[in-house]
């Protein structure tokens, strides 16, 4: 992950610079005009030509994804079985947001395997490498539920989507051994794809879930009220799994280095965004609709960027945030500031910042005349605002 460029595209007179800088506060986006968080798909014809819905497109796939999900984590041990299967039942998985991106992705780019079949989709389906992009959506989901599993049990969760968290079901040492077992069909599953350069990086994404989750349990309260230390843990906890993710679709493709790097880009700043609205949602949204305890992140003494964008206005809440949130006071006090700060709204105009350059990378994939591939970008695009204006 030592990789460093930068992407100029040129829009309507703007200039927009992605930077690939993992290691450093590279998230935000340079715009030389004054509407830097407009919608660019709005702009661009050639995504925006008609409404779709994202995870219809997919659907067909997402069912043969799921029910491959089921039949992997098949235990030979009953109790360790049903742990793993836990949130891979039907009607407690949500909308499966990443194996709809990665395969809308895989759509997105596999021009080359969709014009040298019939002309299909469909067709297109039953091809190796679109088989080995399925078994990429499915790694992916594998790790994430793995990792849900651990945050749950470092967390002390009571619930997640809606229901009892599985450490509050069967205890903490089988939701870590279901994690475990998770990531070992994973990695089995990935080694099975024989490609090196795809196994380096979803092991980095794990990698990078390991180290983000010690950054967060283990940061000086210098780091706590660091904005860059904040993007930095957001990137390894959040983005870098479908980012990392998207890539290897892109690989798996055949696609350039160029492409690929797109194919990154666009999960990268899409997994940031989400990221930001969930920080958001923690603070506006009620439990019902975020499927767990609204301010959850304050009461474990989690510092995000509402907070961090509020004690810009405010740094008296530094005091606030040093003191720890464990007495009801704090919480309050911190809330107050927020309430009286623009956080709420930076944290937004920041996440609409990261989708246009989501929208940005989509836009910068080569031309294609193919109607399925350019509706599939579109649907891409699509997400990028669903995620930003979704309250759950």
């Amino acid at each position: 992950m030592s990789l460093s460029w930068i992407l100029r595209i040129t829009r309507n007179g703007s200039h927009l610079f992605l930077s690939h800088r993992p290691s450093s506060y590279g998230f935000l986006l340079s715009n030389n005009s004054q509407s830097s968080t407009r919608k660019i798909h709005h702009q661009s014809s050639s995504l925006v030509e008609e409404q779709l819905d994202p995870f219809s497109l997919v659907a067909d796939e997402l069912s043969l994804v799921a029910n491959r999900l089921r039949s992997m984590v098949i235990a030979e041990v009953p109790k360790l079985a049903s742990a793993a299967e836990y949130f891979f039942k039907m009607g407690v998985h949500g909308k499966r947001f990443r194996p709809t991106v990665l395969l809308l992705m895989a759509t997105a780019l596999n021009v080359s395997v969709l014009e040298t079949a019939t002309g299909s989709v469909g067709d297109a389906l039953t091809t190796e490498p679109r088989k080995r992009q399925q078994s990429i959506a499915e790694i992916t989901e594998m790790i994430h539920v793995a990792s849900l599993l651990h945050d749950d049990v470092l967390d002390d969760a009571e619930t997640r989507r809606g229901i009892g968290s599985l450490n509050l079901v069967m205890g903490n040492k089988v939701a870590v051994l279901a994690g475990d077992f998770l990531l070992s069909r994973a990695c089995v599953a990935l080694a099975s794809l024989k490609n090196t350069e795809v196994v380096s990086l979803l092991a980095t994404a794990v990698q990078h879930l390991v180290t983000g989750e010690t950054m967060q349990m283990t940061s000086t309260s210098e780091q706590r009220c660091s904005m860059e230390h904040y993007m930095q843990k957001t990137y390894y906890k959040t983005a870098s799994l479908i980012s990392n993710s998207c890539k290897a679709i892109a690989l798996l493709a055949g696609q350039t280095t160029e492409v690929a790097m797109l194919a990154f880009e666009y999960g990268k700043n899409l997994g940031l965004a989400y990221q930001l609205i969930d920080d958001v949602l923690d603070f506006t949204g009620t439990s019902a609709s975020l499927g767990k305890g609204s301010l959850s992140d304050i009461r474990h003494g989690i510092v995000t960027a509402p907070l961090l964008f509020a004690m810009e206005e405010f740094p008296q809440l530094r005091s606030v945030i040093d003191q720890g949130f464990d007495k009801p006071e704090n919480i309050d006090a911190a809330l107050e500031y927020l309430g009286k700060s623009r956080g709420i709204q930076r944290t937004r105009e920041l996440a609409a910042k990261h989708v246009n350059l989501a929208a940005a990378a989509i836009d910068s994939l080569p031309e294609t005349d193919d109607e399925e591939v350019r509706k599939s970008r579109r649907a891409l695009v699509d997400l990028t605002q669903r995620v930003i204006t979704r309250n759950k």
